[in-house]
């Protein structure tokens, strides 16, 4: 199990992506997903009151409300860790204190729960200030209805000046960063946002883990895939001069551990120092293997050192 920050959230070390359902997964596929995920020991499902408001047809929500309905079928509620977010959904925009109490509200009707256990600021608002923001959040956990804090999308500056508040008005404070980070995708995270959390003691749940499908080696040269929404970002880092090369590097200590290369992906991010657990989601409960797999597999000092080495 992996802590979040100094909360009191330890957690399954690979949390379960929720932006699929609803999308290209259905209620019937995305309840087999949670239940795959779940009876593997998964218990960190990660979803967003903006998901998934892109798709024709739907509003936002619509995961949010697959997952309530999940967790009402099941009666598991206490044993899973629920992570929600707020600033994207097309009626709830940005950080307002006023946004961010409606917006809390209409998560926790669609969830069917009375708490959130994790709640982050999905984008960062940058025209309403940290005090504002940081003091409606901390309502939100003075009423139950919020557990722990987490912040997405967010500068450094904007990360430290939220953090020096809440800590000088005895605030609940952000305990865990949720940053676009793969293999394929480094610099924006590493570095002072890295720096940062591990300074202050926070924890980091990397969004994107799979690199839109990416490192999962679903796209090769002189190959086929099979493509879907995400494919052109797949094909984009295929294209670049790092995309070939990890996934060279991945085959290598994926052989070596009998493992697939969705897994090795994910067990390198699990061995940064800041990474509680990275998120990545599954359409099929055929995938859900690959992910949960995570949990077992401990690279080695030398086999994170070549896949640095080879997305550098």
């Amino acid at each position: 199990m992996a802590r979040i920050g100094r909360s009191e959230l330890d957690v399954f070390p690979l949390s379960l992506g929720g932006n699929v359902f609803g999308w290209t997964a259905d209620e019937p596929q995305s309840f087999a997903v949670l239940d795959a995920y779940t009876a593997a020991g998964g218990d960190f499902v990660d979803t967003a009151d903006a998901y998934s408001s892109w798709a024709p047809g739907n509003s936002g929500g619509e995961s949010e409300t697959v997952i309530g309905r999940w967790l009402a079928a099941r009666g598991n509620r206490a044993e899973v860790v629920v992570a929600s977010k707020v600033s994207a959904h097309p009626d709830f925009k940005g950080l307002r204190a006023d946004n961010i109490k409606a917006a809390a509200e209409a998560s926790l009707r669609r969830l069917g729960t009375d708490y959130i256990d994790l709640y982050y600021s999905h984008f960062d608002d940058p025209d309403v200030p940290v005090e504002e923001i940081v003091t409606a959040l901390d309502a939100l956990v003075k009423e139950g209805k919020v557990r722990a804090l987490g912040a997405s999308n967010i500068t450094p500056e904007r990360l430290a000046e939220s953090l020096d508040f809440a800590e000088r008005e005895g605030l609940t404070r952000y305990e865990i960063l949720q940053p676009h980070y793969n293999l394929v995708e480094r610099d924006r995270y590493e570095g002072p946002l890295a720096d940062l959390v591990a300074a202050r003691g926070l924890s980091a749940a990397p969004y994107a883990g799979l690199a839109a499908g990416f490192l999962t080696g679903k796209y090769r040269r002189g190959g086929t895939a099979v493509y879907s929404a995400r494919a052109q970002k797949g094909e984009a880092y295929l294209a670049s001069e790092r995309g070939p090369k990890v996934l060279a590097a991945l085959d290598e200590v994926a052989a070596a551990h009998g493992a697939e290369l969705a897994t090795v992906a994910l067990a390198w991010l699990a061995a940064q120092p800041t990474v509680a657990a990275p998120i990545a989601s599954a359409r099929t409960v055929e995938q859900v293997p690959g992910l949960v797999a995570v949990a077992g597999l401990k690279l080695t000092d030398e086999e994170v050192a070549a896949l640095t080495a080879a997305s550098a």
